[in-house]
């Protein structure tokens, strides 16, 4: 994840690890997880960040299934002298077909944030961030993926296929957008809040349930 030069911001980290390597081909499906593997997950595959000068109690929390993500634009980074903005975010692997799947929820207000993203790249730190800008998902502050996803679940799948180098994404099981990776790197999904470099309200907020990996 590309940083900002701003010295007072947090980052809230969740992160997803796990290793292995796969080479298989992807089949389409009428659900995006037909045909797909899941992969079990522990508390151990989870990494939480948070800003150094506060417990994360105060800016995480996990009730009833579901995690609540939050940061604001003058929290600290995770660790003293970072220049990473806030964001909370998660599964290591290098080639394969690889998919993430979790339940959404982003409150009206948050703007300018990345919910969700894949770190890892030939240049740069990220090969995908899915952004929200008033309630409208965009691939970076680019290409409109889904509009109108504010105070309401909604599923997300992103199916990464390393070794033909495309990414697709669904909302609520649909698909809604297809693009290129950016090249090999120290991959793995993040999931959470993420403050754009540009243009972030004040609060951010995801809130995320059912994470799961799958894997062909």
């Amino acid at each position: 994840m590309k940083g900002s030069t701003s010295s007072n911001c947090l980052l809230l980290l969740l992160i997803v690890c796990f290793s292995t390597s796969f080479n298989l081909r992807c089949a389409r499906a009428a659900d995006p997880t037909d045909g797909f593997t899941l992969v079990p997950l522990s508390d151990g595959n989870f990494v939480l960040q948070k800003p150094y000068n506060l417990p994360l109690a105060d800016r995480y929390s996990d009730a009833s299934g579901v995690r609540k993500f939050w940061v604001y634009t003058n929290d600290k980074p995770f660790q003293s002298g970072s220049g990473t903005r806030p964001r909370t975010e998660g599964l290591d692997y290098s080639s394969g077909i690889w998919q993430f799947e979790g339940y959404a929820y982003v409150p009206k207000g948050t703007s300018g944030v990345t919910i969700m993203q894949i770190h890892g790249a030939s240049e740069g730190a990220t090969t995908l961030q899915l952004r929200i800008y008033d309630g409208d998902m965009k691939y970076y502050k680019f290409d409109v993926v889904a509009t109108d996803l504010y105070d309401k679940w909604f599923r997300l799948n992103v199916i990464h296929d390393v070794d033909e180098g495309k990414i697709t994404v669904f909302i609520n099981g649909v698909k809604k957008y297809v693009v290129n990776d950016q090249g090999p790197g120290d991959l793995y999904f993040k999931c959470g809040v993420y403050a754009a470099p540009e243009n972030s309200s004040k609060y951010m907020e995801s809130r995320w349930k059912n994470i799961k990996i799958y894997k062909k």
